[in-house]
């Protein structure tokens, strides 16, 4: 009865803190969709490719942030001066698989670097090919991996325009692209497989997309 009792007595004071969290990052999301809004009208950006309005595109995309919590990142691809929208699409779609496997691939390397040279691991030498052969197979693998969001398209005014295309990756989704990219980029080097389950272990890492 007495563990009933301060297990009771734990919620209850857990709770009001849970709860003065959840309005401040309300806040906070509020502070921000209005900032973001206000941007995008000052520059003109428009919502591409959708029925519906930008805020409500917006207020989704914050929606499905929230709901998937830490597992939750955003990955922006940005296509600029193209004059065939659907050609500037599927650049900013590239764009946004090639900044996340860049990322990974640096991730993984300052890993290894500062990691392995200490235990007097070569690890330029012996690596090199391999980071090359990851960052494509993660390029190729993130793609599945990535739910578009929303996108934007912006006016040059020269004939020619500017999309950023919005994307939502669950982090455990991508922790599995990873993973099966540094299995295949493992077959062409000698030093990966080697090293194999210490070169997982940074692989499984999360890291922040900038």
């Amino acid at each position: 009865m007495k563990k009933i009792l301060l297990f009771i007595m734990a919620i209850c004071m857990i709770a009001p803190v849970a709860d003065a969290q959840n309005k401040q990052l309300e806040k906070k999301l509020k502070q921000e969709y209005k900032t973001k809004m206000k941007d995008y009208k000052k520059d003109g950006w428009k919502l591409f490719g959708s029925s519906h309005s930008l805020d409500v595109a917006l207020l989704t995309h914050y929606d499905k942030l929230n709901n998937l919590g830490e597992d939750g990142r955003e990955l922006v691809g940005i296509a600029s001066r193209f004059k065939s929208k659907n050609i500037g699409k599927q650049m900013a779609v590239n764009n946004a698989c090639l900044i996340y496997a860049q990322q990974a691939g640096s991730h993984v390397k300052g890993r290894v670097v500062s990691d392995m040279a200490g235990d007097g691991v070569d690890a330029d030498a012996e690596f090199d090919h391999f980071y090359a052969a990851y960052e494509r197979l993660v390029e190729k693998e993130i793609k599945g991996e990535m739910m578009e969001s929303y996108s934007i398209i912006h006016d040059n005014g020269d004939g020619t325009f500017e999309m950023q295309v919005y994307f939502i990756i669950s982090e455990s989704a991508a922790t599995k692209a990873r993973i099966r990219a540094f299995e295949n980029a493992a077959k062409e080097s000698a030093a990966a497989q080697k090293y194999a389950e210490k070169v997982a272990d940074f692989v499984r890492e999360g890291f922040e997309i900038e």
